[in-house]
Order: structure tokens, then sequence, then C-alpha cells
């Protein structure tokens, strides 16, 4: 069975810095394109960072230069590194992971739980 596990959530202060994880069973995130994706409440679920298998990275606008996305192998986990961080920053942030269209049509193949990310003003 296929699980993807995020932690690393919490509050913290406007300009600061999170470092959401997600770990993986079941499935092997370097043979996907893995993303990350965020939803604050009444709102669309985003997609705010992906990694494809062979390694290359994308990140949504509002993100860029903020947010970092990586992987381990070794470790079958992917990483979100959040720096300077805005209340507007503020949802519940998921992992997903399958081809590279399904993440950009928001139906990928597995799907984390979600860990809420809170930034204070």
């Amino acid at each position: 069975q296929v699980q993807l596990v995020e932690s690393g959530g919490g509050l913290v202060q406007a300009g600061g810095s999170l470092r959401l994880s997600c770990v993986a069973s079941g499935v092997i995130f370097s043979s996907y394109t893995t993303g990350w994706y965020r939803q604050a409440p009444g709102d669309e679920r985003d997609l705010v960072a992906r990694i494809t298998g062979g390694g290359s990275t994308n990140y949504a606008a509002s993100v860029k230069g903020r947010f970092t996305i990586s992987r381990d192998n070794a470790k079958n986990t992917v990483y979100l590194q959040m720096n300077s961080l805005k209340p507007e920053d503020t949802a519940v942030y998921y992992c997903a992971a399958g081809d590279i269209v399904s993440i950009y049509s928001k139906r990928p193949q597995y799907w984390g739980q979600g860990t809420q990310v809170t930034v204070s003003s």
C-alpha cells in the first residue's frame, strides 16, 4: 500500500522559515514527479512546487525565490524548504506523486494527508 506522510508544519512568524518533509512507502519518489500543493480554507488547492524524477524543479510565481523543493533518494523523502514566509502562505500543505501530467492536472496518483502551516503577521 502506498503512503505519503507529511511533517514539519507549524506556526511561524512572518519572515521565518519552515522545512516540510514527505516520506513515502510503497512508491519510489525518483520514479515520479512529486509536487507540493497548498490549500487555504475556501480556496482551491494549488500546486506550489514540483520536482521530476530527473530532478528538474518548477515553482509557482507566488513562491519563486522563497521556496525550494528537493529530494533525498536514499531516504525516499521530498522536502519543501520555505523561507521568507508570508501570512498568505498559511495553508494546509499536501505532498503528492504521479506522472507530470497528473501533477499539473491536480489528479496525482498519490496524496498525503497534509500538514498545517500557519504564518503570523
